[in-house]
């Protein structure tokens, strides 16, 4: 292991916006599990909505939701503790006080947070997981963790490259009735007013063309379309996968040291 990539776990273990632990501290009952349902009054010090972002990688679009929305408070989720660190130090050095990073796998979740405790999650180019659909984020398997602490009709936002993700989680929502509030396979082509869009739906697609990910820029530099899509969470007891073939995605990732032209 490199020492710039020690040197920035070393820095994770002090940064007071960081909250991380093994599974082994879990099952002791570490202190940042008994976080849960304590978020607010705990560390954010306010009664404002909570939002999570996940796999949220260098933590750049939790930030920068942070300083768009300052009413909001918001938690960058994600097991990269090498690339988290850049959001959480920059957040730290700005001094913000409504961003947190939680450094733990996704399905371990509901370990953290308390039923209706989460208002809104934002799920951002994730890899789609063409192979597992237990390890796809927009999965029924996860949409049963997600309930467990999300609110109540509370919203779901994905962002992806991906047209089979894109494909899949449509097909998903349509076949366990999820009311979808906002959904464009070409989230930047839509940039013109469009009649007859409520208020809720003007304001999603405002939201997600607002900031870009380091992924968003690659994918628009190669000319690839960004999906969008929104959905209400509502409570269910019972759910079930879309059995549907999907043509999977032929193109791949730029290389770790590509940078996206400005």
């Amino acid at each position: 292991m490199g020492k710039n990539k020690l040197k920035k776990f070393a820095d994770m273990d002090i940064l007071p916006n960081v909250f991380q632990c093994s599974m082994k501290e879990m099952e002791a009952e570490n202190a940042v599990v008994k976080m849960a349902g304590h978020w607010r009054e705990n560390y954010f010090r306010n009664a404002n909505p909570l939002v999570l972002e996940l796999g949220c990688g260098h933590g750049d679009y939790t930030v920068g939701l942070a300083v768009q929305y300052p009413e909001k408070n918001f938690i960058g989720v994600d097991i990269k503790g090498a690339r988290m660190w850049h959001g959480a130090r920059q957040a730290f050095d700005a001094g913000m006080s409504n961003v947190a990073f939680l450094r733990t796998n996704i399905e371990l979740l509901p370990r953290f947070f308390m039923s209706d405790e989460v208002d809104e999650i934002w799920i951002t180019f994730p890899d789609p997981q063409m192979k597992k659909v237990t390890k796809r984020l927009t999965s029924t398997w996860f949409m049963q963790r997600y309930q467990q602490l999300l609110r109540p009709a509370g919203l779901i936002h994905l962002k992806t490259d991906s047209p089979f993700l894109y494909t899949y989680t449509r097909a998903m929502l349509r076949e366990n009735n999820y009311p979808v509030i906002s959904d464009t396979d070409n989230l930047y082509a839509d940039m013109l007013p469009q009649g007859g869009l409520t208020q809720q739906q003007t304001e999603n697609l405002h939201n997600a063309r607002a900031l870009q990910t380091h992924y968003e820029k690659q994918w628009l530099d190669r000319g690839l379309t960004i999906k969008y899509l929104c959905w209400s969470l509502v409570p269910k007891t019972a759910w079930e996968e879309p059995d549907i073939e999907i043509e999977k995605d032929t193109y791949r990732s730029y290389g770790r040291n590509y940078q996206v032209s400005k």
